[in-house]
């Protein structure tokens, strides 16, 4: 198993969502004693993620399915999760999340956005098998620069 798995769903690799993923990532880890998470940048991938048999994209389909716990995160783009996430998780065979804890994070520039996004973030999730985390974490753009506070209280609040 791979313990920790950070999915950036921001089309843009090193983006605030992904800052931010990473760090609740970390948070989650120091409050579990684990290892340092694994970074998926989906954006990264390009079109490799359209690409049959694709190395990288395989590659970080293998490392999400070997892992125990998920942190996917996202920006809000027209009211949901990214397309490029979406292409991502879509090449997971049905229930192939079953028995893991997932934690959905959902950046956007207003409260509804954010809580409608992540609101059908954990819909796929679940969709997918996995256990969704309660609550997930909407965080506000303006609020960006306070990632690793934000990440370290929301890890510290979570009832593992």
């Amino acid at each position: 198993m791979t313990g920790i798995v950070v999915i950036s769903g921001n089309p843009r690799a090193g983006s605030r969502t992904s800052t931010l993923a990473g760090a609740v990532g970390e948070a989650i880890a120091d409050q579990l004693g684990s290892p340092q998470p694994h970074v998926i940048e989906t954006g990264s991938l390009g079109a490799g993620l359209l690409t049959p048999d694709d190395e990288a994209t395989g590659a970080a389909l293998a490392v999400i399915a070997e892992a125990n716990l998920l942190v996917v995160a996202t920006p809000t783009y027209k009211g949901s999760y990214t397309g490029v996430l979406k292409v991502l998780l879509d090449q997971l065979p049905a229930q192939a999340l079953a028995g893991k804890l997932s934690v959905p994070v959902v950046t956007a520039g207003a409260a509804t956005q954010a809580a409608a996004a992540e609101g059908l973030l954990r819909q796929l999730l679940v969709e997918l098998g996995a256990i969704v985390v309660r609550p997930g974490l909407p965080v506000l753009e303006a609020d960006l620069p306070d990632s690793t506070v934000i990440a370290q209280k929301y890890a510290a609040a979570l009832d593992w």
